[in-house]
């Protein structure tokens, strides 16, 4: 697929353009969370990411992504993973399996041209790699579906040992931080920027508005809910996807540490002057936000943009992910995801409807005043107060 170089950012003007494939600034980064941050569109992405998850597939779909080159399998067979679908689907070119050396033969900002799998700079042929088509995709998940078993048994294994290092924090909720943000008796919304998040605040809006629940933003769900208009009532996670205007947005900061104490967010908090909570726990940053509510005595929590099925769960790509899992039993009488939340609160009046209502109203008024003597007198009055103004009016032009 040839990218034409009017109007597409990053692209080089030169004889290059006229060359098969897709020739761009490459962004470069082994981490593709980092890389979405300054990705535009038009450009190549090169990342280091076995398994694509779905959450970084779609941000790589969003940010306009002209050429994804993975050094890593974006399928590896462990499990059907969502991403690499989502990418071809979208007409992303993909590459998968490229040559390691890509990281230190090509910088940030170079202009790479891919071609067939294979990665040129300028004249060079510096990698090559393996073209994924939606054939090729399919023929990988089917595989990968096949050897799904083996991974729910490793699953199950770490979810054993997750509750052997944390069952004092599952059971009796034994480590859980003291915070300043009341959630007793109230609702609490936990936002974490994942699967169709944006989709399920923006169907949230009526919800919001009515329960005022206190809102939690996940790492970078802090952000989403900034985008949505909402001011965080407290950020949770290690920090390292989400912006400092979010960090300064006076919502309390509760950071996700290592067992052993360390805590690498916590530096980042007071480099912009910030204090925060220390919440030190195994598993992922939503699992101990929805740990925080249920302790803190919140009524219901909804949840935005988090896991719920086991293909998501895997799909996050850690073996972590079975705190997750686990997390969600030891709140379940409390946990409600955000798109039965939007069902129950969608209106089922339309707007034809809506206005055939007023207008029926309005006739059902006009026929009560015409029929009942106090009515009749109303009715004449604002008779005679309109000619009067009719009058008034065309005096101004007589």
């Amino acid at each position: 697929m040839k990218v034409p170089s009017l109007n597409v950012p990053g692209l080089r003007r030169r004889k290059a353009d006229d060359l098969p494939g897709v020739t761009a600034v490459a962004r470069i980064d082994r981490r593709t969370k980092r890389l979405t941050k300054r990705l535009k569109a038009g450009e190549i992405a090169i990342i280091d990411h076995v398994d694509v998850d779905r959450v970084s597939a779609e941000a790589l779909v969003a940010c306009g992504a002209a050429a994804v080159v993975n050094v890593a399998a974006g399928i590896s067979g462990r499990y059907p993973n969502l991403g690499p679908q989502i990418l071809v689907d979208a007409g992303v070119t993909v590459v998968d399996n490229a040559t390691p050396e890509l990281f230190e033969r090509i910088k940030d900002g170079d202009v790479v041209r891919v071609h067939e799998g294979l990665v040129h700079l300028g004249d060079e042929l510096v990698g090559k790699g393996e073209v994924q088509t939606v054939e090729t995709v399919e023929a990988a998940m089917t595989e990968a579906r096949a050897g799904l078993s083996v991974q729910i048994e490793a699953f199950a294994a770490n979810t054993m040992e997750y509750v052997r290092r944390e069952r004092d924090l599952l059971i009796d909720g034994i480590g859980v931080p003291d915070v300043r943000t009341s959630m007793e008796g109230r609702h609490v919304l936990i936002v974490v920027r994942g699967y169709h998040y944006k989709e399920d605040l923006a169907t949230l809006r009526p919800y919001i508005r009515e329960y005022r629940p206190v809102l939690i933003g996940v790492d970078g769900g802090a952000d989403a809910l900034v985008e949505a208009g909402y001011l965080p009532d407290m950020i949770v996670g290690d920090f390292d996807s989400v912006s400092e205007k979010a960090l300064c947005c006076g919502a309390e900061l509760v950071v996700h540490a290592y067992r052993d104490g360390r805590a690498p967010g916590l530096e980042r908090v007071h480099q912009l002057g910030q204090q925060a909570v220390l919440f030190p726990a195994t598993g992922t940053s939503e699992d101990i936000a929805m740990l925080l509510a249920d302790d803190k005595g919140a009524s219901l929590i909804v949840a935005v943009g988090t896991h719920w099925t086991l293909v998501e769960f895997l799909d996050k790509g850690r073996s972590g992910m079975a705190s997750t899992f686990l997390t969600r039993l030891r709140v379940g009488s409390k946990l409600v995801d955000a798109k039965g939340v939007s069902r129950l609160y969608r209106s089922r009046i339309s707007t034809p409807s809506l206005l055939l209502l007023v207008a029926t109203t309005l006739i059902t008024i006009g026929v009560v005043l015409s029929v009942s003597p106090v009515g009749r007198v109303w009715l004449n009055g604002l008779s005679d107060a309109w000619n009067g103004f009719t009058f008034w009016l065309v005096g101004l032009f007589s």
